[in-house]
């Protein structure tokens, strides 16, 4: 689907003999298409998002209908923080709950989608910068999958984490992201989940359900941001603390910020950004998401 169509709606080792042939049916089943899979940002905001029904789980819900169903999902979550990097590879991911202070209903939900681990090999196959750790332990934390259970409220599409190596620049993270390329050539959806105006220590709880609310730095930020993505100037969001000294305010910590450069390495080069759920929130979170088609 392209982006017309989209705004009219809206460990580590060889491969065994078995392994093996199962890798080589995966990546013959998935073949390169013609079209790419879209890749995505997605502010994630608040774990509660993940059983609201609001604004930002709407437009979660209608992109499970508007997008073109993919074979898997792979999703860089601001939440998964490791020294080198991994890539989920169980069968059957466990839903991590990790947060707290909130509603017993949120801690009783379970995202039941299965994993792929010959899409983690593959994964890590490409991956040519790092070597590239298959996990068994983590799953999938509420960076993912608060947003794919409205996405993809059926669980039947495989969905795969991979973690955000801190201890790296965001140069490394959009120069990952292009290993990434050939999965949206084989119907994997890429989402990277954070959010680019991300600073709790300044939530304004007071106004929490006030609409579009933000303070003077985050209202300069939000907008830097996006005139940066429209320009396509991938080296300036890259270089983010040299944009404005509201910067430091807006991203006191790149977690949150790091799964844009995902996003942004894997625009292909007739992709146009779209944006939706632009938002702000609480005075310094931002839900401003991106769609690349």
């Amino acid at each position: 689907m392209d982006r017309k169509q989209f705004l009219k709606h809206l460990g580590i080792g060889a491969l065994s003999m078995s392994s093996l042939s199962a890798f080589n049916k995966f990546t013959g089943e998935l073949g390169e298409q013609d079209v790419l899979m879209p890749a995505l940002f997605i502010g994630h905001g608040s774990p509660m998002n993940g059983i609201l029904d609001n604004s930002f789980s709407q437009a979660w819900k209608k992109l499970g209908k508007d997008l073109p169903t993919p074979k898997a999902v792979l999703v860089i979550s601001a939440h998964w923080l490791t020294k080198g990097t991994a890539v989920t590879a169980m069968d059957f991911p466990k839903t991590i709950h990790d947060f707290g202070g909130f509603p017993q209903e949120l801690f009783d939900v379970k995202y039941p989608a299965p994993g792929d681990k010959i899409l983690a090999e593959e994964t890590k196959k490409l991956i040519k910068s790092t070597d590239v750790v298959l996990d068994h332990d983590w799953g999938l934390d509420h960076g993912a999958w608060t947003v794919v259970r409205h996405i993809f409220p059926d669980a039947n599409i495989p969905v795969l984490q991979l973690s955000i190596d801190y201890s790296k620049p965001a140069q490394y993270h959009y120069d990952m992201a292009k290993e990434l390329m050939a999965l949206r050539k084989k119907g994997v959806l890429i989402i990277g989940s954070g959010n680019m105006v991300h600073n709790l220590r300044m939530v304004d709880w007071r106004n929490l359900d006030k609409e579009n609310y933000g303070y003077d730095w985050a209202i300069e930020m939000h907008e830097l941001f996006k005139t940066k993505i429209l320009d396509n100037d991938h080296k300036a969001l890259i270089n983010y603390s040299a944009l404005s000294k509201s910067a430091a305010l807006a991203i006191p910590t790149p977690d949150h910020y790091y799964p844009l450069m995902y996003a942004l390495g894997l625009q292909a080069k007739n992709e146009t950004p779209a944006f939706f759920n632009d938002s702000l929130v609480a005075g310094s979170l931002n839900m401003t998401s991106v769609l690349y088609s």
